[in-house]
């Protein structure tokens, strides 16, 4: 348990990678605890989930006074019935087992790669690591995103579930359709895995190099709390966007979306900056507990897995 304590030295830290690679349950169990935990999370905060995607959807194409989140909560429980929080949950969990377990799983190796190939490890480097693991995640679920946002805006495919919806997408719109808003959630991952975990990692180091602060529960949580809201701040819009893109066939007032930049500055010139935040409250209101919850857990998990903290 010592190593898991210290901060490895040249020749601890090659033992540690090399072991690794060598090990194909740790492998197994360095992966299944990411994504576990990130299903754990996705579950508890999906109702949320819900309520930004239809805050986000709301005056496309136009100025307007918005409802907050209290009100749309009220009025869609109303109108549609409890089960509406639990639109989508299916794909959301099918997607947070292999998205979560990637996007959080290949953070560590591809740190260790740069880390063999240039000697460092810095802020830079996890940076640029959290934002392979995301891009790479997203581009193999993106066809599950879709299928969940839509799920969650139309409240009638529920009856049918996610593989008639599948079908139907497919049907008539082609498969290309379920790439739609590819590119934003690319970017989006990117930059959410990175301010997530190069934030949490970095709140980590300093929190035990400048207070009495030890890996722990309570360092975990304040680390986690920082990258939750960090990562609030830097992904909302771009969230924003990725999501009108994949719901175009429900804004059918709307002007068609060319690409990820064009819908920007679409929602800019029609909407006004405040758009980009659309949802901005549910997004931080989600992300926050989602981003402690799964750092809580996952340490927790690698604790007992015989793997190394975060």
């Amino acid at each position: 348990m010592a190593n898991n304590s210290t901060l490895p030295g040249k020749r601890g830290g090659n033992e540690e990678k090399q072991n690794w690679g060598a090990s194909p349950s740790t492998i197994f169990n360095h992966f299944g605890t990411s994504g576990f935990s990130v299903a754990v999370a996705t579950t508890i905060t999906h109702p949320l989930d819900v309520l930004k995607v239809r805050l986000q959807m709301q005056l496309v194409g136009e100025k307007g006074p918005l409802s907050g989140m209290g009100q749309l909560f009220l009025s869609v429980v109303k109108n549609e019935g409890p089960k509406f929080l639990y639109l989508g949950l299916t794909p959301a969990l099918t997607r947070s087992v292999i998205y979560g377990g990637l996007r959080l799983g290949l953070y560590e190796p591809s740190k260790h790669a740069c880390d063999l190939a240039f000697g460092s490890s810095n802020v830079l480097v996890k940076i640029a690591s959290g934002m392979f693991a995301g891009a790479f995640a997203t581009a193999l679920t993106n066809p599950i995103e879709v299928l969940k946002v839509r799920l969650q805006m139309n409240p009638d495919t529920r009856r049918n579930g996610p593989i008639t919806e599948l079908r139907r997408t497919v049907s008539e719109e082609g498969t290309k359709a379920l790439w739609k808003g590819v590119g934003p959630a690319m970017a989006r991952a990117a930059a959410l895995t990175a301010s997530q975990l190069a934030t949490y990692d970095e709140t980590k180091q300093l929190l035990v190099r400048w207070t009495s602060l030890e890996e722990g529960f309570h360092l975990h949580l304040i680390s986690s709390a920082v990258a939750g809201v960090l990562s609030t701040l830097i992904t909302a819009p771009v969230d924003m966007v990725k999501t009108r893109l994949m719901l175009q066939r429900e804004s059918k007032n709307a002007r068609i979306y060319k690409s990820g930049f064009h819908c920007a500055y679409q929602v800019l010139l029609t909407e006004g900056p405040r758009a980009l935040y659309k949802g901005g409250f549910a997004i931080l209101a989600r992300l926050g507990p989602q981003t402690t919850i799964t750092f809580l857990l996952c340490e927790e998990l690698r604790k007992h897995a015989g793997l190394k903290a975060l």
